[in-house]
């Protein structure tokens, strides 16, 4: 499966109706790293570890700059970063598998050179746990 097509959805007022952002050029993976807990005790001859709590990490996308229209994504993720708003997100692929998480978003613009595109990155610090969802209900 391409990576085209995947969609990034706000919203800030629930988890059912998400408008999605415009000029998505690259996702980060999606998943939770679990913490090794070191459990050995002075019986065992070999370390004996256990999957702690989990750490997503801080989830970074990076769109297209514009700052033209109220809708262009970099002034809709700057005013919910302004206003420290902790939103919904739908991160959705193209099979149907999403991914719905909150956080809270900051945004950077990144450094430009000759002939070379502006881009934005918008860093998601999490509020909630990953909830994945199956295309086929599985």
């Amino acid at each position: 499966m391409l990576a085209n097509g995947i969609t990034l959805g706000y919203s800030t007022s629930g988890k059912t109706s998400f408008t999605n952002l415009t000029g998505l050029k690259e996702v980060p993976e999606i998943g939770v790293d679990p913490e090794k807990v070191d459990n050995t005790t002075l019986a065992d001859s070999v370390k004996q570890y256990e999957l702690g709590i989990g750490d997503a990490g801080e989830l970074e996308y990076k769109f297209a700059f514009s700052n033209t229209k109220e809708t262009d994504s970099y002034r809709v993720l700057r005013k919910l970063q302004e206003a420290g708003t902790v939103a919904n997100f739908e991160h959705k692929y193209p099979d149907g598998t999403t991914v719905l998480f909150s956080g809270q978003v900051s945004v950077k613009i990144g450094s430009g050179a000759v002939n070379g595109v502006i881009e934005f990155t918008a860093s998601i610090a999490l509020q909630s746990a990953l909830e994945f969802t199956d295309p086929i209900g599985g």
